[in-house]
């Protein structure tokens, strides 16, 4: 698909980043970049990412630097405001009793998935997801399958809520903004926003709870749905 124009009124905008702005490897799609740049109303990137890189790909799109990172857990607001919303002794006792139990969190020594989160805790798909549903649940926290990782997080954050702190920050509704997605993570968001658009890879939870779903996947589905759903 050709980069689609972007209208001068499109709505403002809510974006997942991986699975809805990458190709299927998670590289990120260069045809989105001139239209996130171009975008004329307020675009929030919502992710389950730590913070630092949300906020990265808004420095370098040249963008402002609107997040709501870790599932709602952190939300960013311009230079001028970061709020810290989850429950980051939660996740790092569940991190701790997970260990304990004897399973690593399947990311290397390093941990660059962790190293910077605030208030969540990601676990790679591959290690063992009952007990850490079991643990998690000890310590009054949820478990979210991203298809990406398994989030550890505060039921009290998500990326609907996320979005409800940006928008007021901008003294702007909720309900006026587009969100496109493509897993469970991004209900909620879809939950509060205006219109929703899921791309074809989204996972069963997404495709239902979404307006619209594109034909296409992964980055062309983002780029399908600038393209059909972007005027107000």
């Amino acid at each position: 698909m050709d980069t689609p124009s972007v209208p001068d009124d499109a709505p403002p905008l809510a974006v997942d980043i991986d699975g809805t702005l990458t190709d299927d490897q998670r590289a990120l799609d260069p045809r989105v970049i001139p239209v996130l740049r171009a975008w004329p109303a307020p675009v929030v990137v919502a992710t389950g990412k730590s913070m630092p890189y949300p906020v990265a790909l808004c420095e370098f799109l040249a963008i402002d630097q609107l997040v709501v990172a870790e599932n709602g857990g952190v939300v960013v607001a311009g230079r001028d405001t970061v709020r810290i919303e989850g429950d980051r002794e939660g996740a790092n006792a569940v991190a701790a009793a997970y260990r304990d139990a004897g399973y690593g969190l399947g990311w290397g020594e390093a941990d660059l998935v962790n190293r910077w989160r605030e208030t969540e805790l990601a676990v790679a798909r591959e290690m063992p997801l009952e007990p850490l549903v079991e643990i998690a649940s000890e310590h009054g926290l949820d478990v979210v399958d991203t298809g990406y990782a398994y989030h550890v997080k505060s039921p009290s954050v998500d990326k609907g809520s996320g979005l409800d702190v940006v928008a007021a920050e901008l003294n702007l509704r909720s309900e006026a903004f587009l969100a496109v997605g493509d897993s469970e993570n991004d209900v909620p968001t879809f939950e509060v926003a205006g219109r929703s658009v899921a791309v074809a890879n989204a996972d069963d939870l997404a495709l239902a709870a979404a307006d619209h779903v594109t034909a296409a996947s992964f980055a062309d589905g983002f780029l399908e749905a600038v393209e059909r759903f972007a005027a107000p």
